[in-house]
């Protein structure tokens, strides 16, 4: 990425489906960090009248466009589940667009050490290795994933488990990882995680 992902420590922040991401990006972001989120990135890019917009419908018609412009998240999330070289169409539109706005955001989000937040950053880690100086993973068991994303979403529980099967393995995200936090659903514990890689990225970032 640009110098301006560069003159900060960077922590690419990752974690499967309903691990726990976002509560720790915002304790993190509570303690003094920039954070910026690839998922709400993308989220805006796909929106009515979202830069992704005519290149999605030009790449996949306008049934995977709603009459209000914006993606159809349903239709998308059935058509790559089930054509996983669609997956990778739709990757090759969003994340060179998502690239552009996590440099373009970098440049004006202040915080003492800059937090990526990327669903799938192990999926792409020969992308996204190189690009920060570490990666932290939010853990926790599948069946407490499976059981989040239930409640959360209302989605049944054979198509949340297709979504986790679709992602890297917890394995390989534990594998891939700098630091590790454990998310077993205890906001207190989480806090005191969140403490600690605050203290420990700040020393870094003083050091460098």
């Amino acid at each position: 990425m640009a110098e301006a992902l560069r003159r900060r420590l960077r922590v690419g922040l990752t974690g499967g489906i309903g691990s726990g991401k976002s509560a720790l990006a915002a304790m993190l972001a509570g303690q003094g960090a920039a954070v910026l989120d690839a998922d709400a990135l993308a989220h805006e890019l796909t929106a009515p009248g979202g830069a992704a917009i005519e290149a999605i419908r030009a790449a996949f018609g306008d049934a995977m466009i709603t009459p209000a412009g914006a993606l159809d998240r349903d239709a998308m999330r059935a058509l790559v589940f089930a054509q996983p070289a669609q997956r990778a169409r739709l990757e090759a539109i969003l994340h060179p667009l998502i690239g552009q706005a996590l440099r373009e955001r970098a440049l004006s989000t202040p915080g003492a050490y800059l937090v990526l937040v990327v669903p799938l950053l192990v999926e792409s880690l020969a992308r996204w290795r190189a690009e920060v100086d570490r990666i932290a993973v939010v853990d926790c068991p599948e069946a407490l994933q499976l059981q989040r994303v239930v409640a959360r979403s209302g989605l049944p529980d054979a198509q949340v488990r297709v979504i986790i099967a679709a992602q890297a393995t917890r394995a390989a995200r534990l594998a891939a990882a700098d630091d590790v936090v454990d998310n077993g659903g205890d906001l207190v514990a989480l806090q005191r995680q969140a403490d600690a890689l605050h203290r420990r990225y700040l020393a870094a970032t003083h050091a460098a």
